[in-house]
């Protein structure tokens, strides 16, 4: 009966930490997964994972509201922190809308009850798809599941200089997204700067007519040219984040 309580609770702790990661992080937070099916994902993890983790050295099987809560903030460390790939996405998304006039063609976001760009939307459909075909999201699963060697079950407690870190890495997304939407950026500006220019040598020219078409055929056409970097793009910035929740959760004196 010891043995089948201390089994339960590892399991129950386990699952608190597995579901905080799946609530936030990229594609395991997507809607498109039926919610049933994440609670299955998540259980089956926690059953599998909760003899070998309750074993492990320092790890505290007994459920206690710290402990549940140290559970939690591990997984929100982790889920957190990749969501900001996903922020970054649609901020640059975002960015090159605005440039390809699109700026007034918003969606509904099921993940979310508010409207986001049309281009933000399909930079995140893009940048799921890189995380699937790159098999980041194994990574990431993997990465939580050696998280409970730096910081044992029912033994982690959020620090303040762990919250903080994470604000300040949400301030990154905007240098990332610039940088990702740089190439259309770019191209859609020099367009700008031509049309404006012919039109002062020839005023009777319909340059405001020609400017929207132009901005978003030369941006398409820059956007496809550029899908060859997002893979390498993507990953770097996923492997970056994945590390520094990794970082967070076995710095020193993170643990309770």
């Amino acid at each position: 009966m010891a043995d089948w309580a201390t089994f339960l609770s590892a399991m129950t702790l386990a699952l608190v930490r597995v579901s905080g990661m799946v609530v936030f992080a990229p594609f395991f937070s997507s809607t498109a997964l039926p919610l049933r099916a994440k609670a299955v994902f998540c259980g089956l993890v926690a059953f599998l994972l909760a003899p070998s983790v309750a074993a492990l050295p320092n790890a505290r099987a007994v459920i206690t509201c710290s402990a549940i809560l140290g559970e939690l903030a591990v997984g929100l460390v982790y889920g957190l922190s990749l969501a900001l790939l996903s922020e970054m996405l649609l901020f640059a998304g975002q960015i090159a809308g605005l440039q390809f006039s699109f700026s007034l063609v918003n969606l509904m976001d099921p993940a979310s009850p508010i409207q986001t760009p049309l281009l933000g939307d399909l930079f995140q459909l893009m940048g799921t798809l890189v995380v699937i075909t790159a098999g980041l999201d194994r990574i990431l699963l993997a990465s939580v599941v050696r998280s409970f060697r730096a910081a044992p079950l029912g033994a982690f407690a959020l620090t303040p200089p762990t919250t903080l870190t994470i604000v300040r890495a949400a301030g990154g997304i905007f240098l990332a997204a610039l940088e990702m939407a740089a190439p259309v950026l770019a191209a859609t500006l020099l367009v700008e700067i031509s049309v404006a220019l012919l039109g002062k040598l020839s005023p009777q020219l319909p340059v405001m007519s020609l400017t929207v078409p132009l901005k978003a055929l030369t941006g398409f056409a820059i956007l496809i040219g550029s899908l060859a970097l997002w893979p390498r793009f993507i990953e770097t910035r996923f492997a970056a984040l994945l590390d520094m929740a990794e970082r967070l959760i076995a710095a020193p004196g993170a643990g309770g």
